[in-house]
């Protein structure tokens, strides 16, 4: 009963999701709760379930809030602008080179975390370029994506978190073992680059659209910037803002401080040292506010749909009922094969429904059979963190999108192709690096 139960818990909030009927806080919340009540827990169990549930995730929430808000005030003050020129001005109008470059730029303005944030600086930037090349702005937006996928192995990136609050750990523990895959990935990728701009260079010479020698000395993303966001701009602090970005990259991956503490510190430096004026801090933090808090209520409501899944037992009573279902030699490396195919399964499963209904009921499966947890939950986002931005359930995706005036069946059509083969490929070398 208890699996029958939890199996249409899950199904109920998966789909619920996928057809976006309702908000994932709301499903997150309401249908574990009326789903405990049915299998015969009371209000007193189920408030233990809860507590449980939101003590488990509570630090992945404080670090969250807090990031976002750095990182989004060392983009108002304009700290990525220079890099992002200077990457720009040194591909110098060859298409191969601007495609390489696009990868390092996606990386740098992914800093943050943030999709929306990544898309609303890069392409705007990068969109007159690849107009002026003829380049394929289909391009733009698949790299800029598996790039940004890439980096969102950050603590205070979704995924990330999302794997920290099912399995109740500290995020910036779960990253440090990330860190050099990240480096290899993004090495990786940027040699995917090169290959795929010498197709886009073919395409191009083929048709007679090939431009090159165009000078670029000129280029400065500060041009696309709206006069509001130029007043915000801290050129003179660029060096201590890059600093003290370092060093709390620095502390996160040296594990001294807890990552919610490295944050809010951060943060309390940041501010007052940008903007002097206690309206103008306040306005910072409203800005940022709502991306925020967004996430935190969304990791808030899986603390809770989580804990009371596990409090009474439905997870396990599932896991073990499917062990029984799957052909025995398949269940010890389901955790491979879901990461196998995690790109592709963005297009059917968006990320709560994957991480939050589907993670801690394959974790718990393959945990049975010996495999460590922290294996499987890696063998799992691996697989999939690169298809991020090719869900049709991505928000950002669709910002993206617009900003590059294209359409989401044809750019889903253009990407599949790079994004599963380099999602493999990650899976790959993480399984060769120990990892999984």
């Amino acid at each position: 009963m208890l699996s029958i139960i939890g199996l249409l818990v899950i199904l109920t909030i998966v789909i619920l999701l996928i057809t976006q009927k309702l908000n994932p806080i709301v499903a997150l919340v309401i249908i574990p709760f009326i789903g405990a009540l049915v299998a015969g827990f009371g209000p007193g169990e189920i408030t233990e379930f809860f507590n449980d549930g939101i003590s488990s995730v509570i630090s992945v929430v404080i670090m969250f809030i807090f990031a976002i808000l750095f990182f989004g005030i060392m983009q108002d003050t304009g700290m990525f602008n220079p890099l992002i020129n200077k990457m720009v001005k040194l591909s110098r109008g060859n298409v191969i080179l601007v495609a390489m470059a696009t990868v390092i730029i996606g990386a740098i303005a992914h800093l943050d975390g943030s999709g929306a944030s990544t898309f609303l600086i890069t392409i705007p930037a990068l969109l007159p370029l690849y107009k002026k090349l003829n380049m394929s702005p289909y391009m733009l937006v698949m790299l800029i994506g598996m790039s940004a996928s890439i980096m969102n192995m950050v603590p205070w990136g979704g995924p990330l978190g999302r794997t920290a609050a099912v399995l109740g750990v500290d995020s910036s523990e779960l990253w440090q073992p990330l860190i050099p895959l990240q480096g290899v990935l993004i090495v990786l990728l940027i040699a995917t680059a090169a290959l795929i701009g010498s197709l886009e260079k073919k395409r191009l010479h083929k048709k007679d659209m090939l431009i090159e020698g165009i000078n670029f000395d000129n280029f400065n993303l500060d041009q696309e910037i709206d006069a509001e966001a130029e007043a915000l701009k801290r050129p003179k602090l660029l060096w201590f803002n890059l600093i003290l970005t370092l060093a709390v990259v620095g502390l996160l991956m040296s594990g001294l401080l807890p990552a919610g503490l490295i944050f809010m510190l951060a943060v309390s430096i940041a501010l007052p040292i940008n903007y002097r004026n206690m309206n103008v801090q306040m306005d910072r933090i409203k800005a940022h506010a709502p991306s925020a808090l967004m996430m935190a209520a969304i990791i808030l409501a899986a603390g809770s749909f989580l804990g009371i899944l596990e409090n009474t037992g439905m997870l396990n009573s599932l896991a073990e009922d499917i062990v029984v279902i799957l052909p025995a030699f398949l269940v010890p490396f389901l955790h491979y094969i879901i990461g196998f195919f995690g790109a592709p399964l963005e297009l059917v499963l968006n990320t709560d429904a994957y991480y939050f209904a589907l993670l801690p009921v394959v974790e718990q499966i393959v945990s049975a059979h010996g495999v460590d947890s922290i294996t499987a939950a890696y063998s799992i986002m691996i697989g999939n963190v690169i298809g991020t931005f090719i869900s049709p359930f991505s928000p950002a995706l669709w910002l993206a999108v617009g900003l590059a005036g294209i359409e989401m069946g044809r750019y889903i059509k253009y990407a599949i192709f790079w994004v599963w083969g380099f999602s493999i490929l990650a899976v790959i070398a993480a399984f060769i690096m120990g990892i999984i």
